[in-house]
Formats: structure tokens, C-alpha cells, sequence
């Protein structure tokens, strides 16, 4: 197959070139860049062919996007997409999203450090005396608590 590619590739075409030929020459071009990729799944053990996964994951933003028709402003956005993998990472770790919030919330009012989304297994290893849980580097509490 590779060997396809290459030919298909080592056809000669110009830059602003838009004929059927032209693109299956780029085609066959970005399929040669990407290959090694293309076949990982086969030599690391774990890694699956697919992104299901990835899909599934994004499909409830998609979702709320469509039902919803998106933020009105940047800020709504950033608010949106934060909420979002929050929700999405907790789920994930089949972690439960109110507590999750509220303690982000009173973290944010009592002024002490937010909760983290890491799973909490990787999290028994960290210390803040050691320095790697920075405060003030969530800025998760910033986007829920209204303004005002």
C-alpha cells in the first residue's frame, strides 16, 4: 500500500492546482506524513484503532451547543468549555460533579485551594510542600462564582 502512495505522491502538480489529480496527489501525499500514526494502534498495546472515546466524550458539548445555540460572549464561552471539562473529567472518573462544585465554591470563598481534577489516585503522591500544587492555578473558582 505504501508503495501506492508513493506513487501517487511523486506525481508533479502546481501549487494552486485543483484538478481531481492535484487533490488525490495531496491526498496521497498527507496520507504518507500521517502513516506511522496511522498503524500505532497495532505495536502499543491498550490503544484502540478507533476514536470512540474521543467522540463519545465530546457528544454532550455538541449537544448542548445545538440545543442551546452556543454563549453570547467570550466570557460565556470560556465559562462553557471550563464547566464542560469539568463535567467531562469528573464522569470520567466516575466522580460525582455536585460535591466536585460545591467544594470548588467554598474553596473559592474560604479562600483556600480548589479541589483538582486529577484523578485522585495521582494525587496521593503530590504534596503541597513540595511546591506542585500551586494556588490560584485553578481558575475553575473564578468561573463559577457570579460576578458582582
Amino acid at each position: 500500500m505504501r508503495s501506492l502512495l508513493e506513487q501517487g505522491a511523486d506525481y508533479q502538480i502546481g501549487s494552486k492546482e485543483k484538478t481531481p489529480l492535484a487533490k488525490t496527489v495531496r491526498t496521497c501525499r498527507q496520507l504518507l506524513k500521517l502513516e506511522p500514526a496511522l498503524w500505532l494502534f497495532l505495536t502499543v498495546e491498550g490503544l484502540e484503532p478507533t476514536n470512540n472515546a474521543a467522540e463519545r466524550a465530546i457528544r454532550p458539548a455538541v449537544l448542548w451547543r445545538r440545543t442551546s445555540f452556543g454563549s453570547q460572549s467570550e466570557a460565556g464561552s470560556v465559562f462553557v468549555a471550563r464547566m464542560l471539562t469539568v463535567v467531562t473529567s469528573l464522569r470520567s472518573q466516575n466522580r460525582n460533579v455536585l460535591e466536585f462544585m460545591t467544594e470548588a465554591v467554598r474553596a473559592s470563598r474560604e479562600g483556600t485551594l480548589p479541589p483538582s481534577l486529577l484523578p485522585q489516585s495521582s494525587q496521593s503522591h503530590l504534596s503541597d510542600s513540595e511546591g506542585l500544587i500551586a494556588p490560584n492555578t485553578d481558575k475553575l473558582s473564578e468561573v463559577v462564582l457570579p460576578v458582582g
